[in-house]
């Protein structure tokens, strides 16, 4: 019997042993198209019997980077599976693909724990306000300019998206004495929610010393942090996102910032990453992160492992282990 063909976009760079399993059940490609018109001609031709696809973030100059509608439609009828790494799948048109009738997973869960970790790094740093001494320090001035901050304890921390990177940063926060309160599209079970304070947005906004940003991006969330919400929180509100630079509109923040709304922000993620805009690099209130979140070995490892697993899922049982929660009722 002819093996199912999985098409790998992108690189595996610690599971190779585990793609390598896959080729037990399993005919392996990687894809060498050299553009993304390239890649929509070959999928007509040696990409045409493709059953899944393993997908990793890349530079949107590579072809299969972005799976938009566009792409979508050239998609072989074969394919009835894409198994992308990563938590976050906004390169990736998932309405356009259940309309075709081929499920997308990800990688919940796996990128939790590291995420949380540079979350809690970024809310520390910015209630400590460590950004200013740290340069104050390598340039020779000890101390020079360096106001009082504010420790963590007490602080209402508002977490917008309360998922597990939400609730993993909760945990953490508690930790420091933090005052915990969150905003979701629905309120968690009381076991979820673990103690937390199902507040609306309006109310999360207003009341919150603190506010993370923990949410995916996509059309009801991109610039959800705008001038508007701005204008309804505390003075001196502290602003910290892991999620995606797009939820906030970069500008509104940056105006927040220069007019004393925002105290301080702590920034792992940018609207137009990797080009960040030089208001926010200029600014000595503002801890800056080239999108490390989960930039870990073992993290990375575990994801990539994970994805492989929705793969071989896809190919032996047809379904996914982590399907996305737009496809959730494409299921049988």
């Amino acid at each position: 019997m002819t093996k199912p063909h999985v098409l790998l976009l992108g690189e595996i760079i610690h599971a190779k042993a585990e793609w390598a399993s896959l080729s037990e059940v399993a005919t392996l490609s990687v894809c060498d198209s050299s553009t993304p018109e390239e890649f929509i001609r070959e999928l007509a031709g040696k990409y045409s019997d493709v059953t899944a696809v393993y997908h990793c973030p890349m530079n949107e100059t590579k072809a299969g980077a972005i799976i938009n509608k566009q792409l979508i439609e050239a998609l072989p009828p074969s394919l009835k599976f894409i198994c992308h790494i990563g938590a976050g799948y906004d390169m990736i048109d998932a309405n356009e693909l259940g309309k075709k009738g081929i499920l997308l997973s990800n990688t919940p869960g796996t990128v939790d724990d590291a995420t949380a970790d540079v979350n809690m790094f970024l809310i520390l740093g910015a209630l400590r306000e460590f950004n200013l001494p740290m340069t104050t320090l390598r340039n020779g001035n000890w101390n020079v300019g360096v106001p009082l901050s504010h420790d963590p304890e007490g602080q209402v921390l508002g977490i917008l998206g309360m998922g597990g990177i939400g609730r993993a940063v909760k945990r953490r926060a508690e930790g420091f004495g933090m005052i915990t309160q969150y905003h979701n599209r629905k309120p968690l079970s009381v076991e979820m929610a673990a103690g937390a304070k199902y507040v609306s947005f309006d109310e999360l906004l207003a009341t919150s010393d603190v506010i993370s940003l923990n949410l995916p991006l996509n059309p009801h969330t991109r610039h959800i942090i705008n001038k508007e919400a701005f204008a309804k929180m505390k003075d001196g509100v502290i602003i910290v996102n892991t999620a995606r630079g797009a939820v906030i509109d970069e500008q509104a923040l940056v105006d927040a910032l220069d007019s004393g709304k925002v105290r301080c922000a702590g920034l792992d993620v940018f609207e137009a990453e990797p080009n960040v805009h030089p208001a926010l690099i200029a600014n000595e209130n503002v801890i800056l992160l080239p999108h490390v979140g989960t930039r870990t070995y073992e993290t990375q490892k575990k994801m990539e492992i994970q994805a492989i697993n929705n793969v071989r899922s896809a190919v032996t049982e047809a379904k996914l282990l982590d399907v996305v929660a737009e496809h959730i009722h494409l299921v049988p």
